[in-house]
């Protein structure tokens, strides 16, 4: 009868009925609670500008520009009144990956390379961080371990994977200063961004340093493109 007790009908000749309890009223809020509820917002969608829409024209969506015309497009088609930064932007196969990579020309950004001492440890605890990699030997993890805190969030703590420890770090200083970087993707998702050069540079070496990147990750690529500060993103064919 629906029950988990066993009934001994021949004690009894009571019959059992099971009453239903009415179904639950659904409530509808108040216009007081309905004020306070928590309410989704909505962003509206991005209104690209004229100029924009005018050179995102040209660009033919569906079509994979070999290195060398994608950079050309991209060089034409920015619109910005400053030396504009050339920016490569991939889909690889997972999250998590990978590389380092030493580009064959100048991307035009500089890169601030520090040795761990006590003098630097004292401007990281004074907040006066100016460095872009910090190099340290091993001896210098236990000093440095009291600012993980600080440098872990800023992508600045050496570790052994990014050649960061090093018995040599003059040399890795050398290394750093001449353009070399680790490269990984974004926490959640398989993209990497990553600056080429600038529009000013000849397009033999953004596209020896687009080359260069694709051979970093070899079969890992997915997909990639090209842009500059402000243009249209153009595709390009991977060889």
């Amino acid at each position: 009868m629906g029950s988990k007790k066993n009934v001994d009908m021949s004690a009894t000749q009571d019959v059992v009925k099971v009453v239903e309890a009415p179904a639950a009223k659904t409530l509808e809020p108040t216009s007081e609670a309905a004020d306070q509820a928590p309410k989704k917002l909505i962003k509206p969608p991005r209104e690209r500008s004229a100029k924009y829409k005018a050179v995102r024209s040209q660009v033919d969506k569906t079509k994979l520009y070999d290195a060398f015309s994608a950079i050309e497009l991209v060089k034409k088609l920015s619109y910005s009144k400053f030396d504009g930064t050339i920016e490569a932007h991939a889909v690889l196969r997972e999250a998590g990956t990978k590389a380092d990579l030493t580009f064959p020309h100048s991307t035009g950004k500089s890169v601030t390379v520090a040795i761990a001492s006590d003098k630097v440890l004292k401007q990281i605890a004074d907040g006066n961080i100016d460095f872009d990699v910090l190099l340290t030997t091993p001896d210098m993890m236990p000093k440095l371990a009291k600012h993980a805190r600080v440098l872990g969030p800023r992508g600045l703590m050496p570790n052994p994977k990014n050649g960061t420890i090093t018995d040599k770090p003059e040399a890795k200083k050398k290394e750093f200063e001449a353009g070399k970087i680790s490269i990984k993707t974004e926490k959640k998702a398989p993209l990497i961004h990553v600056t080429i050069g600038k529009t000013s540079m000849e397009t033999k070496d953004l596209v020896e340093n687009i080359q260069a990147l694709v051979k970093a990750f070899k079969d890992n690529m997915l997909k990639l493109s090209v842009a500059a500060s402000m243009s249209p993103g153009v595709r390009v064919e991977i060889a």
